[in-house]
């Protein structure tokens, strides 16, 4: 469907001709919101050119496991800008989460989530709270790579990639620079995580030597997680790997005021994704009563990321003006400042009659186009071919129901080879053997290091003849990782205990 929009001519500065987007109008409360969204785009004289596609619940039931049509996958590629509804993933049957499958089948690696606080028209604890989340997008334990590994034990695998950092956080160095921002925290849990999360944290040293007018810091995510919820204040910019980024930045929009009022702009260097960051609340679905905000939110960051900038203060003009107005969802609706508790229909409505209006008390929008534009690297990824790898060992998993560590100990002792010994076995990641301590609780799944006994590097040959012997004396191993060294680093993590 296309619906080219003309109504209204565009704003100084803006593009004469209308730019192609594809919309998808979600499940639960999306048709609605999408609905008083595009309404409001329509009467500010945003020029759209919009191509409709489905995805969601309809087309995961109509057989497509990924929630999404190929032809849709078309539009995506021919618009490169995503104007999307929350949907609503079934629950079991093995379905993958579709936003999960757009961001990174599109290398949408940076979502950036501003979260900013309406008092006192929205409550919050905290007045003047303006904070915008950059999350990497790609990675980390979202790679959704998980395994039943025993009849106890279930894996998740958390992978975190070099140029996957410099990416992200390049870009959030950019975004507070073109934005005016002072500073950027990062959040990692590398006291515990060193090799993954340590190398996020690696990478945003490295980057932030580079961006000498912008302040930064680093805090392990326990911790700056309590003062982001307690003093947001300490904070302008956050970048942060995938899992922390998600919770998080729901997080801070509700304690901004309300998840129900933020929207977040998924940023790659060929595609665009625009929506609200929370879900399709399908017991809210067709009553008329869901906050259209969070997805007017994105698409405002849409129309910058698309040059309609001035379209999207004006709008944003109009939006702060309804809160003053007391015209509110029930949501955010307050016995103070609420006049009326509209429905989203109405809501939408008292913002188109209000585009041309200044609010009185609350600042107009501050965010500019030029903070979505993809930073081009200044400096080369790593060289892989120039890394000399080394490797020394491999840890052998076993599913094995007796839990007497010390007994498989010897077993698999006595199974070494001449080029592989037992050095170590942990259970859960700590060390039950040898000399582990009785009151360790155990359960069927072994981690069991081998390595040369005079610390030689080992070859893939060697491997496998080791895992022939253990299969030989019936050993149930279920996975094996490689212990490498990289240029002499070690890159394997040692065990609790070791």
């Amino acid at each position: 469907m296309s619906d080219t929009q003309t109504k209204n001519a565009p704003a100084k500065g803006q593009p004469k001709t209308a730019v192609p987007i594809t919309v998808a109008h979600g499940d639960g409360i999306g048709p609605e919101i999408m609905g008083a969204t595009l309404h409001i785009l329509r009467e500010a004289g945003a020029l759209l050119d919009i191509e409709t596609i489905d995805i969601g619940e309809s087309v995961y039931k109509a057989g497509f496991s990924s929630g999404i049509k190929p032809e849709a996958w078309d539009s995506l590629r021919r618009t490169g800008v995503f104007l999307k509804a929350p949907i609503t993933t079934p629950q079991g049957g093995g379905y993958k989460s579709l936003n999960v499958t757009v961001r990174k089948s599109l290398g949408l690696y940076a979502n950036l989530r501003p979260c900013v606080a309406y008092a006192p028209y929205v409550h919050t604890k905290h007045p003047g709270m303006d904070v915008v989340i950059v999350r990497e997008n790609e990675e980390d334990l979202y790679a959704g790579i998980e395994h039943r590994q025993t009849g106890e034990v279930y894996q998740c695998l958390k992978l975190i990639s070099r140029p996957g950092c410099e990416k992200v956080v390049r870009y959030a160095f950019e975004f507070a620079r073109s934005q005016g921002r002072k500073k950027v925290t990062c959040f990692t849990k590398d006291n515990i995580m060193k090799l993954t999360d340590g190398l996020f944290h690696k990478v945003f040293d490295e980057i932030a030597q580079e961006y000498s007018d912008i302040e930064n810091e680093h805090w392990i995510v326990d911790i700056g997680a309590a003062k982001l919820a307690d003093t947001p204040s300490q904070f302008d910019v956050v970048v942060m790997p995938n899992l922390y980024g998600d919770i998080l930045s729901d997080v801070a929009a509700q304690i901004a005021g309300s998840v129900g009022l933020a929207g977040s702009a998924n940023i790659g260097e060929h595609c665009a994704m625009f929506e609200a960051i929370h879900g399709s609340a399908p017991r809210r679905a067709g009553q008329n009563m869901a906050n259209p905000s969070g997805l007017l939110q994105g698409s405002l960051l849409m129309l910058d990321h698309i040059g309609q900038s001035d379209v999207a203060a004006r709008i944003q003009d109009a939006w702060l003006k309804t809160l003053e107005d007391g015209y509110h969802t029930y949501d955010i609706a307050t016995p103070e400042h609420t006049k009326e508790t509209v429905g989203t229909k109405e809501f939408a409505e008292h913002v188109v009659k209000r585009l041309g209006q200044k609010p009185e008390k609350l600042q107009g929008r501050k965010m500019s186009g030029s903070s979505f534009k993809v930073p081009t690297a200044k400096r080369p990824l790593l060289d892989r071919a120039s890394l000399k790898k080394t490797t020394l060992g491999v840890d052998v998993f076993l599913h094995c129901c007796d839990t007497d560590a010390e007994k498989l100990g010897t077993r698999l002792h006595a199974s070494s080879t001449s080029q592989l010994e037992l050095k170590m076995i942990t259970n859960r990641g700590q060390k039950v053997w040898p000399d582990g301590m009785p009151e360790t609780f155990c359960t069927d799944h072994w981690r069991c290091r081998f390595v040369h006994p005079e610390g030689k590097e080992i070859t893939n040959r060697d491997v496998v003849e080791l895992l022939d012997k253990l299969e030989s004396n019936d050993f149930d191993f279920i996975k094996t990782e490689h212990l490498c060294s990289f240029d002499g680093e070690r890159g394997f993590s040692m065990g609790q205990g070791e």
